[in-house]
């Protein structure tokens, strides 16, 4: 899904993604691991694009406020975060890769198995030749997972706002997400850090620095 305009990159850029269940503390560390890195690439003439699912173009936004706020079928919602991630991928992530820059996201297609695949029980498979239609061999070079018993991620996010749908779902939902997580963690471990979310924020953000020497970020 590269431009056919554009010419290809000396260096190409690197795909970083953020995820876990809601409540265990990545919204906290990626503003702050993005403007590291932006300042490390800022050395070799590369920039961050810093994204989100859902979201990241106009039409992803409106599809976020329907996929977060809107009761709907269970398929209905997962096409719905298939469709945004598209246009993500053509309008934002394929462009941003191709000109060398990187891309950091707050989730991508692991939550899409967790929430809809292990949360709602839709059907592995199916999700599966959506990821494929979708973005073909695409995947990030790197994902972050912060795991947390989904006990103490609700109470860290009791009264912190108005809810949406998946937040305000039960302990069962979350437990079941967060297995998938961790089984996609399993099954893709060279692609995966896990981070134990439970830690401190200073001992996260250790881990997180160790990160950028793993990816090789200038300065570190």
């Amino acid at each position: 899904m590269t431009q056919p305009n554009a010419a290809p990159a000396t260096v190409p850029g690197k795909f970083v993604t953020f995820e876990g269940i809601d409540g265990a503390g990545k919204s906290t560390h990626v503003n702050a691991f993005v403007e590291t890195l932006r300042q490390g690439l800022a050395r070799v003439g590369r920039d961050v694009v810093a994204t989100r699912e859902p979201g990241g173009t106009p039409l992803g936004e409106a599809l976020r406020k329907l996929v977060l706020d809107e009761p709907m079928d269970i398929e209905t919602e997962a096409l719905l975060m298939f469709a945004g991630r598209r246009e993500h991928l053509v309008k934002v992530i394929e462009p941003a890769l191709t000109r060398g820059d990187w891309v950091v996201s707050d989730r991508f297609t692991d939550a899409t198995f967790a929430y809809q695949g292990g949360g709602r029980g839709l059907s592995l498979d199916k999700l599966s030749v959506l990821e494929q239609w979708v973005q073909g061999t695409r995947q990030p070079d790197l994902t972050i997972l912060f795991d947390l018993d989904p006990s103490i991620a609700a109470a860290r996010l009791a009264g912190a706002r108005a809810p949406d749908k998946f937040e305000r779902e039960s302990a069962a939902f979350f437990t079941r997400v967060r297995e998938e997580y961790l089984r996609r963690a399993q099954a893709s471990a060279g692609r995966f850090v896990v981070i134990d979310a439970a830690q401190s924020i200073d001992a996260i953000a250790a881990e997180l620095a160790g990160v950028f020497a793993r990816l090789g970020v200038p300065g570190h």
